[in-house]
């Protein structure tokens, strides 16, 4: 039976109905990122009393239930009555576009901008209570759902602090929408330390209340330091190209006001982070098309100024040119712009449209760049320096590409890089990709060993030492092998014994051990065969060799992935396949092999987040999957969520051989 489509059929949806039927529209996801827009949308109203020159503190507390408070000591509320014969109040959280900041007085340069926020958070709360602190008195509401509860009122009795003023309003994210997923603290942490930077005079606190085995915690941000501080604290440990960052700082009349700190450090990622009226913008936008921009001309101008230059190029070669990723490579910065009625890309302001703010931002940093490069000429010549080495670095790894397409590509091995990338990654290891600790995998690790409870057990390029720790119960003892002393640091909590040492040429006799083991390394280490002819050395006759590694599902997949991979990791080197490790452990000399295969999913925003993965490449690594050609996603699986979160299906297998007894 057909179902008529007529007037009917037309269903208007009244009050908050809509904003609960579709609440991705309104606050991105139905996920956790969709309960943490939820508090950044009442922390932001808070914010914009504190920009408007009325509050210095902003109060954030979490209960063990996942129920958020956010108090701030500015102006309260308006508390009288509303044309529409309701307290302002309760206009403000049950209609949709209501607010003060659509006319100007209120608020010069408001954040919140669309009227829905505190809407939004009122209708996808299974409670909400608002508070109100103004004119000697306190008014209280409560809504269930977003339906009023208990009507907005005057609370009874004498007040104990008359003068105390501000807005406090208390929510539980609706489990039956979000599936009782939760914002991390962590993250709003990050976002009130950031404000507490961008906003002179402001302190935050947080209070979050402990869960399980996570005790209870608070703490406190408050900084005059600015963005100078800010880009410092973001660089955190990395070594920095000049000592102190380039602070630029513009305004012209009723334009748009723009402040950045600069800090190229000698990492190979760029840090870039930016806000619009403090509105953090992770997409960037208007503003950060203009940053990269000027950073680029700067160089290349002063390059080419100071003639650092090779404009003409040598006989059958290019000439040189600094390149923006070239120019941004290792830069941290932050970039803030405050502007009138900046335009957002959707209601949860993740990339700003004014192309008014690029010209601004182009203009003021590109002049006071250039001014700081001109009256710094040792500071600047090892910044341009720098970008110029990471523009003919990019142009020799793109010939080598061009020799090896997609399979495999001959390198030298420089043991510098290998020791620099991942002495740094030492800091964020277990945190940067899912595999590295995923409990299943290891067992398969663990779980192939056939040695004797007394066996010797090497784990060589050892990492923080999770892959030998595998076997712990299994053999007699576990040591460890690396290159970088950070990971021989790490791995020493988990294993016997750890040698800082060479795969390429193992520090150990010949026949010394029982068992080796090694996870996902192969494919980073140019001529492979060697580093698997010195394990087969140092083995005892009969002695097993364990290796995990990732491998293409197939021959579909395989040159598709070697994209996305080298993209993330440029010391990929070695496309292996099931078949090329068969080979490569058969010409050896292993036998007895056998195989597990293991399909784990991994976060890829989460695995691209690191340093040396350039932000160029993360946009370029996201485009891949998005823009999979069909032969590749029927076999290779992987997902893409609504939030353009995306999960990818990785084929690990875990091989086992033997070297004759």
């Amino acid at each position: 039976m057909t179902t008529p489509y007529d007037a009917a059929s037309i269903v208007i949806l009244e009050g908050l109905d809509a904003v609960r039927m579709r609440p991705a529209m309104y606050v991105g996801s139905t996920g956790a990122a969709g309960v943490m827009q939820l508090v950044i949308e009442v922390l932001q109203n808070a914010l914009d009393e504190a920009l408007a020159g009325h509050a210095s503190h902003i109060t954030v507390t979490v209960d063990a239930a996942g129920r958020w408070t956010v108090d701030d000591d500015g102006r309260g509320m308006p508390v009288d009555q509303h044309s529409s014969g309701r307290p302002v109040p309760e206009v403000l959280v049950s209609e949709l576009h209501a607010g003060a900041k659509f006319r100007d007085g209120a608020y010069r340069l408001p954040g919140g901008l669309h009227g829905v926020g505190l809407t939004c958070v009122n209708a996808l709360s299974a409670e909400f209570a608002l508070e109100v602190r103004r004119d000697g008195g306190r008014w209280r509401g409560h809504w269930v759902a977003g339906k009023l509860a208990g009507a907005f009122g005057r609370a009874e009795g004498k007040d104990a602090h008359a003068l105390d003023t501000g807005t406090r309003v208390t929510f539980l994210p609706d489990a039956a929408i979000f599936g009782g997923e939760r914002a991390d603290p962590q993250a709003v942490e990050r976002w009130l330390r950031s404000q507490s930077w961008l906003t002179s005079g402001l302190t935050c606190t947080l209070t979050v209340a402990g869960v399980g085995a996570d005790a209870a915690r608070s703490v406190r941000f408050s900084s005059d330091e600015g963005v100078a501080g800010f880009a410092r604290w973001l660089a955190g440990h990395q070594e920095f190209v000049h000592p102190t960052p380039i602070v630029v700082h513009a305004s012209a009349g009723e334009g748009p006001e723009v402040d950045a700190a600069l800090l190229w450090t000698r990492a190979f990622a760029e840090d870039l982070v930016c806000f619009v009226n403090h509105v953090h913008t992770p997409l960037g936008g208007a503003h950060a098309d203009g940053f990269r921009a000027a950073v680029g001309h700067a160089l290349t101008r002063y390059a080419r100024d100071a003639r650092l230059l090779d404009a003409e190029g040598a006989k059958g070669s290019e000439a040189d040119r600094i390149d923006g990723s070239d120019a941004m490579e290792g830069l941290v910065a932050v970039l803030s712009v405050r502007m009138h009625d900046p335009h957002f890309e959707g209601q949860t302001k993740t990339r700003l449209l004014d192309p008014a703010a690029g010209r601004a931002v182009e203009d003021a940093v590109g002049t006071a760049l250039s001014a700081w490069l001109r009256a710094h000429p040792v500071d600047a010549a090892a910044i341009v320096g720098r970008a110029i080495e990471a523009s003919r670095a990019r142009l020799a790894s793109r010939r080598a590409s061009e020799r090896a397409r997609y399979e495999r590509v001959e390198h030298l091995v420089d043991k510098d890089i290998y020791r620099q990338q991942f002495g740094i990654r030492s800091k964020n290891w277990h945190t940067s990709a899912d595999w590295i600790t995923n409990a299943g995998l290891l067992g398969l690790h663990g779980g192939s060993s056939q040695m004797q409870e007394d066996a010797v057990v090497l784990d060589v390029c050892c990492g923080s030492g999770v892959v030998g720790n595998s076997f712990r119960g299994k053999v007699g003892r576990i040591i460890g092998l690396d290159l970088t002393p950070e990971m021989v640091a790490l791995s020493r909590t988990r294993l016997d014994e750890v040698v800082q040492g060479d795969v390429y040429e193992i520090p150990f006799a010949d026949n010394t051990f029982d068992g080796v083991c090694n996870r996902e390394v192969l494919h980073l280490l140019p001529q492979p065969e060697r580093p698997v002819s010195e394990i087969f050395r140092v083995l005892k006759p009969g002695g097993q060799f364990v290796v995990g590694q990732w491998v293409p599902f197939s021959a579909v997949d395989g040159p598709w992935m070697f994209q996305v991979v080298k993209k993330k990791q440029p010391l990929f080197v070695n496309n292996l396949y099931d078949e090329d490790m068969r080979a490569l452990l058969a010409g050896a000399g292993f036998v007895g092999l056998t195989t597990q295969e293991f399909l784990q999913w991994e976060d890829i925003d989460n695995w691209i987040a690191t340093w040396e993965t350039p932000a160029l490449h993360r946009h370029q690594i996201r485009d891949l999957y998005n823009h999979c050609p069909a032969e590749v996603r029927a076999v290779h699986p992987f997902e893409i969520s609504a939030t353009g979160a995306i999960r990818d299906c990785w084929r690990w297998v875990v091989y086992s051989a033997f070297k004759p007894a």
